[in-house]
């Protein structure tokens, strides 16, 4: 008789976490790499920009290599790439086009990332400007005023030189124009700003209301998160035009347009970090402009706003706390600046100055790189001296760096961040080998458990040595999305593992176990494994299908492949896998052994009833039952190698989901090493319907 469940509903928002490291029977996962040779090297150029004038304020030209000397952390370096760039040069107006960035409408040609770099030395002694406007921060006038100034640069002060770009952030990232000197194309893409698109996201309450407008609301929202997600916004979008832009070697520019960028506390400290070593990285300097101009404060508040709350307006609070509002909003605009060898333009009503300062500092300079004698990924900030033999002149540098950081060095924030990266990332990582596979089960009749298993080589699980164990953690990320694209659940788990023998992990697999309530529908999973010893990560994705069983005759669960059952008593009624302290543990890879039991598990709901007619045997008149046969065939091409007895089910043995559950246990000792397809055999009787599921599995000797 198969054994019965007993699972109650979990509600139709629950996650049912069920969490299970096991070691699978079959190193089926290694892969044979004594035949693989691997070479990797890894070098990184630090490379600084460089402006020298004289006394006079005229940049000098006739400098050589020899004549700068580069210091990081008081430590000479050896300068392994000199030159000059001279934007004062290029004196032909010819219109010139350079899409380098990736567009979300393809333009005529895009440089990929694996355009060689020949293809790029046109762009030298150019310069090359990014006009970046944030307009979730700004208001619809202060957009006008951005880009009223831009015109007119591109209008008037726009030089043969100068390839500029247009992007806006407003509910998403558009690149409104590619790098061109075409000045029509331009005019263009800023008079197509809407400053209807202003969202004038300024930072939230925090749910005090001590001199804040009294707009008679009877409740005040805790905006504390959003500022948080707002701010982290706007610096990844940063960070991915950098990202986007470190191919070119040149001196980059970004204007960053917007009215502030408040920080809440030390929550968007390692996005901004990210940010500005992005830039760093891309040699792209960040001038940023705030739209606001030169302010009043009046103590009572704006005339447009309500009269403030509390007490504070009659003690002179309210006016240092505009003040401290306005410096933290200004705060962030000038780190940015300062850390990547721009400059903030703060509190003033000329708003065509950025451009002459982006063109000043960009007119001659010389662009030094050099290998860092310090191989230390520590994250830390190496600070940058450059020396110039000649007496009598000014340079202008930017005066450090922030160090690669490994994965030991790097923060929790760091790792948190890396995960979700590579969750988001369109291709799918390889460093560490993962796989997955995901079944599901009827709870009830529009909720669905789905069970998710990953299995990972332990081989490639680098263990350390505890005392008389041996360690190792696996973080798991894992997000489920429907076809829009919209995040229907997650999984974030931290797996620890301690063991006494280490060499049996390297010859089985590390499987990790979950589960998820999910609707009737199509799916998308993605689950990202990495390893924190060394940092190395890997990720697999795959679709799912949870069936509408309105339309289905016979309506089946998955079929569970698993060689495995083990004792688990801690995570009752939550997984049909989990029944009478036991666990039956999925198959990942379908890969067993000969010597080993091959047990299968599935269920079938709802099946047809009949009434029982009374007989001389059968005292059963008037009652109903069901009539479910079921077995299970291995082919072998086209031959039958082998078939299970015929098992019959005349009850509902989880009468509480209306489900018949199987579990056939198959010897394997019958079946000889190869390749088959196994065939599950249900018919129900009583209705005359059947369902024969397929699936492929190896046994191995």
């Amino acid at each position: 008789m198969p054994p019965s469940l007993n699972t109650r509903n979990l509600g139709p928002k629950a996650l049912a976490s069920l969490m299970t490291v096991i070691l699978a029977g079959l190193c089926v996962l290694s892969q044979d790499k004594s035949n693989e040779y691997t070479i990797r090297v890894k070098t990184e150029l630090v490379m600084v920009n460089v402006t020298v004038r004289d006394k006079n304020g005229n940049p000098v030209k006739d400098l050589r290599r020899e004549d700068f000397t580069v210091l990081e952390d008081n430590k000479p370096q050896q300068i392994a790439s000199f030159d000059l760039e001279n934007t004062d040069a290029v004196v032909s107006s010819s219109t010139a086009e350079a899409p380098l960035l990736k567009t979300a409408q393809p333009p005529s040609r895009v440089v990929s990332p694996s355009t060689s770099a020949s293809s790029l030395s046109g762009l030298k002694d150019h310069r090359l400007m990014v006009l970046f406007f944030d307009l979730s921060s700004m208001q619809p006038e202060e957009i006008e005023r951005a880009a009223t100034a831009a015109e007119a640069y591109v209008t008037e002060g726009m030089s043969p030189a100068d390839l500029v770009a247009v992007i806006s952030l407003g509910t998403s990232m558009t690149i409104n124009q590619e790098f061109t000197s075409n000045k029509e194309l331009l005019r263009k893409s800023l008079q197509g700003l809407n400053p209807a698109e202003g969202q004038g996201f300024e930072e939230g309450l925090t749910g005090t209301t001590e001199g804040t407008p009294d707009t008679a609301q009877t409740f005040t929202v805790d905006d504390t998160e959003y500022n948080i997600f707002n701010t982290d916004r706007r610096l990844q979008t940063l960070r991915s035009i950098a990202d986007k832009l470190s191919r070119i070697e040149e001196k980059k520019s970004l204007i960053y347009f917007s009215s502030g960028m408040d920080r809440t506390g030390i929550e968007n400290q390692a996005e901004l970090r990210a940010a500005i070593n992005a830039a760093v990285r891309a040699n792209l300097s960040i001038y940023t402009m705030d739209l606001r101009g030169l302010q009043a404060l009046p103590a009572g508040g704006e005339a447009q706003n309500a009269s403030l709350r509390g007490a504070s307006p009659f003690s002179g609070k309210a006016m240092l706390a505009q003040y401290d509002s306005n410096f933290a909003s200004q705060e962030t605009l000038v780190t940015l600046a300062a850390d990547t060898g721009g400059r903030a333009y703060l509190d003033s009503n000329d708003f065509g100055r950025v451009f002459t300062g982006v063109q000043e500092d960009t007119a001659l300079y010389y662009l030094l790189g050099y290998h860092s004698t310090n191989p230390a990924r520590d994250g830390k900030y190496r600070h940058i001296t450059i020396k110039i033999n000649r007496p009598g002149l000014k340079i202008q540098f930017r005066h450090g760096y922030y160090a690669p950081a490994d994965f030991q060095h790097s923060t929790r924030e760091n790792r948190e961040q890396q995960l979700e990266e590579e969750l988001a990332s369109e291709s799918t990582s390889t460093d560490l080998a993962v796989y997955l596979s995901a079944v599901y089960f009827r709870i009830s009749d529009e909720r669905f458990y789905v069970h998710v298993s990953l299995a990972v080589p332990g081989s490639q699980v680098p263990f350390t040595r505890n005392k008389d164990k041996d360690w190792a953690t696996l973080d798991v990320l894992g997000a489920v999305t429907d076809p829009q694209k919209r995040r229907i659940a997650q999984i974030r788990d931290t797996v620890k593992i301690s063991l006494s023998m280490t060499e049996l992990v390297k010859k089985k697999n590390v499987q990790y176990n979950n589960g998820l309530l999910l609707p009737t529908g199509k799916y998308h999973l993605k689950f990202v494994v990495r390893e924190n010893q060394s940092g190395r990560v890997g990720a697999f994705e795959t679709d799912i299908i949870v069936p509408d069983f309105k339309t289905i005759p016979v309506k089946m669960s998955s079929v569970v492949l698993a060689s495995q059952v083990q004792p688990n008593t801690k995570h009752k009624n939550q997984n049909p896998l989990i029944h009478d302290g036991s666990e039956i543990v999925p198959s990942v890879t379908h890969v067993f052994s000969t010597d080993q039991h091959l047990y299968l598990y599935y269920e079938v709901y709802d099946p047809a009833q009949e009434v029982l007619r009374q007989t001389a045997d059968n005292q059963t008149n008037g009652k109903s039952t069901i009539r479910l046969l079921t077995y299970v065939a291995f082919f072998r091409g086209n031959a039958k190698a082998y078939e299970t007895p015929i098992l019959q089910s005349q009850q509902l043995n989880a009468p509480e989901r209306r489900a018949a559950v199987f579990q056939l246990d198959v010897p394997l000792t019958s079946l000889k090493p190869g390749f088959y397809t196994c065939q599950v055999n249900v018919i129900d009787d009583a209705a005359g319907q059947f369902r024969f599921p397929r699936l492929a599995l190896l046994v191995r000797q």
